[in-house]
């Protein structure tokens, strides 16, 4: 990246930039995986539940099957949506991604919580707020799964 060419050599090794830096592309790329998983399963859900009329017009017991497995494939591919999560995930990756870019700017800019700081309590600023984001997060996904999986619990209790 262009604003990499401005950071001096020292910056660039110290941890909290190199944390910032493997955070950032870690949250980026995670993003961009549940997106496109996420977007794989709706489109198929869509491509299947709109063929199950179409199918559904054919008179022999083969048409009857059919449809049946249509409806079933959907109901399944929403399963696996809702068990990998991958639309919260999409957003609250992304969301997290781009709150690191967002202190990535601020600490290169030197403005913001940076704005009056020098360079080594910029620094350790930097490694304070990033681990902040990134625990913050994490807290938040661990919460949320201990969630689902005392309503997982609850559900089968009912039973």
């Amino acid at each position: 990246m262009t604003e990499e060419l401005l950071v001096r050599d020292e910056i660039r090794q110290h941890p909290a930039w190199v944390r910032l830096n493997d955070q950032l592309e870690w949250y980026d790329y995670k993003s961009g995986v549940n997106q496109k998983r996420y977007k794989q399963i709706q489109a198929a859900q869509i491509i299947l539940a709109t063929s199950i009329p179409v199918f559904s017009l054919i008179d022999a017991a083969s048409g009857r099957w059919l449809t049946a497995i249509l409806g079933a494939s959907v109901a399944i591919l929403a399963g696996f949506q809702q068990l990998g999560n991958y639309n919260d995930l999409w957003t609250t990756y992304r969301a997290t991604a781009e709150q690191l870019r967002h202190e990535k700017f601020l600490f290169l800019a030197q403005s913001g919580p940076y704005r009056t700081l020098q360079e080594q309590d910029a620094l350790s600023l930097l490694a304070e707020r990033v681990e902040e984001r990134v625990s913050t997060e994490h807290a938040k996904w661990v919460s949320e799964r201990t969630q689902q999986q005392a309503d997982r619990e609850e559900r089968q209790d009912g039973k």
